[in-house]
């Protein structure tokens, strides 16, 4: 009888050769994924920078965008978001969080044809606006949701 410790270790050990494996023929490009990592972005201190580092300005107007989050969120550490847009051709989706200490929480990119409807979780230092913008096109547009949250989730 196997331990559950040795078939852990071995699947484990499995899974990095694997990795190491496609590393080597070429198949996965780390640097290239990580290249396209906006952290300016996600390192950006308040709302307004953070919102300037994905979309090129702090002043986005309302659109069609759908943002469901909880009015009440019991736990900051997840709460839970979705977004979605009818607009067509949208490329991009972000997540901002205006009073935590980094607002930005999600930025996808979308590929050609993608449904736009997104959901995750994020985490929330306080009760605070909760912004979801999308971009169809050449421009962006926004919503805004108001979550109370009653238990911090971001080291509070």
């Amino acid at each position: 009888m196997i331990s559950t410790k040795r078939r852990v270790f071995l699947k484990g050990t499995l899974a990095a050769g694997t990795v190491g494996v496609a590393v080597g023929a070429g198949l996965l490009a780390p640097s290239k994924l990580l290249a396209a990592w906006p952290s300016d972005a996600f390192a950006a201190e308040g709302l307004a920078a953070a919102m300037e580092a994905v979309t090129g300005t702090s002043d986005v107007p309302d659109g069609d965008v759908e943002l469901s989050a909880p009015e009440i969120a019991e736990n900051g550490a997840v709460v839970p978001v979705s977004i979605s847009t009818g607009m067509d051709n949208v490329t991009e989706m972000a997540v901002f969080v205006e009073l935590n200490n980094q607002p930005l929480t999600a930025h996808y990119v979308l590929g050609d044809g993608a449904h736009a409807n997104i959901s995750g979780r994020i985490r929330m230092g306080e009760s605070s606006n909760v912004i979801a913008v999308a971009k169809s096109g050449d421009s962006w547009y926004k919503t805004v949701q108001e979550v109370k949250v009653t238990v911090g989730g971001c080291g509070g």
